[in-house]
């Protein structure tokens, strides 16, 4: 189980999470952040830094209708392309590696 960005995140450019990332696991969309499950290691850095309580721990949002919609949208985020891209962004092995995306998940751009 890894963190998951929440809807606080959206339109919060704080970026105090992306500081503390000891795996640089945390992607930048146009309005929102994403954490990549599969490069979390769980340390539980970002959560305490996260100025506006976004960053939860998946198991735990699962019961949270909410947090649950949530957690497929972080999915998405790396599992689906994007829009104005080919192919999912997948597992890149670090975001400093791709950059700010500038794009975000249908559901994050709908809000």
């Amino acid at each position: 189980m890894s963190y998951v960005i929440g809807a606080n995140c959206v339109d919060v450019t704080d970026r105090a999470c992306l500081d503390v990332c000891p795996v640089d696991c945390i992607y930048v969309g146009e309005r929102k952040s994403y954490i990549n499950a599969n490069e979390c290691i769980e340390c539980g850095a970002c959560e305490p830094e996260c100025p506006v309580d976004a960053i939860f721990v998946d198991r735990t949002g699962r019961k949270d209708e909410q947090k649950a919609v949530f957690i497929a949208d972080s999915i998405d985020f790396f599992a689906t392309p994007l829009p104005g891209r080919d192919a999912p962004l997948g597992d890149p092995g670090g975001a400093a590696s791709v950059g700010d995306l500038g794009v975000d998940t249908p559901l994050v751009t709908a809000l």
